[in-house]
């Protein structure tokens, strides 16, 4: 499994938003040369983030972007269906046919309840990790997603 670029940049993104000190809202191009992004690619994750209702704009020489709510309120799972999309979306079987216009497999599939008990726990996890988490280094955030509590599995490897 993957996380897209597009999953890993939007949540970057969102969490020099999130993080940011100072009175003005943070603006497209610092975001992009703190991340080290393209500002285009930035805007575009940005306009993904606002019409989420992750973060609000303001426009003018001063505008940019704040969150929409407190950082402890937004889950990374919310990030990623906001930025990323479905994990796994109803249409998925219908791209993978094989030679046949509809999957052999269709009516009753181990592998499709295999993605699905898949994405239920991904969600579970991320849906327990909110933006305010991740203010944690590196070292501290392995720590943490180390407990049982949060990553839902005894032992971590």
């Amino acid at each position: 499994m993957r996380v897209s670029a597009t999953d890993e940049y939007g949540l970057r993104c969102l969490l020099q938003v999130a993080f940011h000190e100072g009175p003005r809202p943070m603006n497209t191009p610092e975001i992009a040369r703190r991340e080290a992004l393209g500002p285009e690619h930035v805007g575009l994750l940005m306009q993904k983030l606002r019409l989420g209702g992750l973060v609000t704009s303001t426009r003018g020489a001063a505008g940019g972007y704040r969150l929409a709510r407190p950082a402890h309120e937004i889950s990374i799972w919310e990030v990623i269906s906001v930025v990323g999309g479905e994990f796994l979306p109803q249409e998925f079987c219908k791209c993978h046919p094989g030679r046949r216009p509809d999957c052999v497999h269709v009516t009753d599939c181990s592998i499709r309840a295999l993605w699905r008990t898949v994405e239920a726990s991904l969600r579970k996890v991320l849906q327990g990790i909110t933006l305010a988490d991740l203010q944690r280094d590196e070292t501290s955030m392995v720590t943490w997603l180390s407990s049982p509590e949060v990553s839902g599995v005894d032992r971590w490897n």
